[in-house]
């Protein structure tokens, strides 16, 4: 996706997912994370297509706080993969405000994204 076009910060964020779908699990590492989606580095075997739906779940530096997120495929290059998301809870999208937050240091930038995230959806 063009620089220009992207509306939400990414954040590097190297950390292990767990994806579910009615195929099986595959664990995973993520690469990193942005308001409305995550790219992850696919494990081998995993084979997956644009629009197919998992469930993320993924832990992160806080104890206790676990980001779930119901994804789709975006787009699917060698061993990577990048993973939109379709719905997140309130808890999870707590956390990963909060990891955003942390990462960006710029709370005008993050009120500008979360503005945007609500007109998305």
């Amino acid at each position: 996706m063009d620089t220009e076009k992207r509306r939400f910060s990414r954040i590097s964020f190297v950390t292990d997912i767990h994806m579910v779908n009615a195929e099986g699990s595959w664990d995973a590492q993520l690469i990193d994370i942005s308001l409305k989606g995550i790219l992850a580095m696919m494990p081998d075997g995993w084979h997956s297509k644009v629009g197919d739906h998992y469930l993320v779940e993924m832990l992160t530096d806080t104890p206790d706080a676990t980001i779930r997120m119901e994804v789709s495929v975006a787009h699917v290059e060698k061993q990577h993969a990048g993973f939109r998301c379709e719905h997140i809870d309130l808890d999870s999208i707590s956390h990963l405000r909060r990891l955003v937050e942390l990462n960006l240091g710029d709370n005008e930038m993050l009120n500008r994204e979360l503005t945007e995230l609500m007109k998305v959806n």
